[in-house]
């Protein structure tokens, strides 16, 4: 998303971290920890270049509501 707007995104990086917990029905669920490190973008504009990825993101329209998901800049 922020190559599509024209920003440099040069050194960016994204981490995930996978756990496993205790979900609503007893049982166990997936929980993914995103950290997103953009360096050369102000920290409010990279929340929201990785807010709009994230709605576009494959990986997280397949797990959407499956998937507890929380993303930590870094």
């Amino acid at each position: 998303m922020g190559r599509r707007a024209g920003y440099d995104l040069t050194g960016s990086t994204v981490a995930a971290k996978v756990g496993i917990g205790s979900n609503q029905q007893q049982g166990y669920g997936l929980a993914v920890a995103l950290s997103v490190s953009l360096p050369l973008v102000d920290q409010e504009l990279a929340g929201r270049l990785v807010g709009a990825a994230h709605q576009v993101c494959p990986y997280s329209n397949a797990t959407r509501g499956n998937i507890d998901v929380s993303i930590v800049p870094s």
